[in-house]
């Protein structure tokens, strides 16, 4: 009984936790103030220019590491759209025109060493992502805006044209995530 017990309450737990991280949708996505690869600032969700936005963050050296797994997939996808499951004779290649951004944040003692991880970051990233890639320095008043729980997982969310979020997800990648987010997408 009390092995049944725990299992109710852990789960009840996790799905109080997925459903306030999913419970932002429907919500604007909060004005944050982030620069790209030159150091042009770039206001969310202000210059978003009336498209749909796909962001990925991460504000801890683990969660960059899952978000990494995600770079090569949206980017084929959205981007230079090379993914593997558009390409044959008779398949028709789909134009995406969406914004896609990942974002590194430097937070709290993150932000006295922000030049020099820019820097690290520049240098192992491929130039052909320098577009899509900007930076956030500032306080953590996103995280309760956005519900962020865990700092070692990436958060991504799809914006509207208005800057409100229609879907949030989080973690490493795989391709039922991506395929969620390609059908929102093409959905709008």
């Amino acid at each position: 009984m009390k092995i049944l017990s725990i299992s109710i309450i852990t789960i009840s737990l996790i799905l109080m936790g997925f459903k306030s991280f999913k419970g932002i949708e429907g919500t604007i996505f909060p004005t944050m103030q982030c620069e790209d690869y030159t150091g042009k600032k770039v206001n969310l969700p202000i210059d978003l220019k009336g498209k749909y936005t796909l962001l990925g963050m991460a504000f801890s050296n683990d969660a960059e590491i899952d978000l990494k797994t995600w770079i090569s997939p949206i980017y084929s996808k959205f981007i230079a759209k090379t993914d593997e499951e558009n390409v044959g004779a008779f398949d028709i290649e789909k134009n995406y025109d969406v914004n896609l951004y990942f974002i590194p944040m430097f937070t709290g003692i993150n932000k006295l060493t922000s030049a020099q991880s820019k820097k690290k970051i520049k240098e192992n990233t491929n130039e052909e992502l320098f577009p899509y890639l900007l930076f956030y320095e500032g306080d953590k008043s996103y995280k309760e805006a956005l519900n962020f729980e865990k700092k070692d997982i990436p958060y991504f969310f799809i914006l509207d044209k208005a800057g409100k979020i229609i879907y949030a997800t989080s973690g490493k990648y795989d391709d039922k995530k991506l395929e969620k987010i390609t059908d929102i997408i093409e959905e709008n």
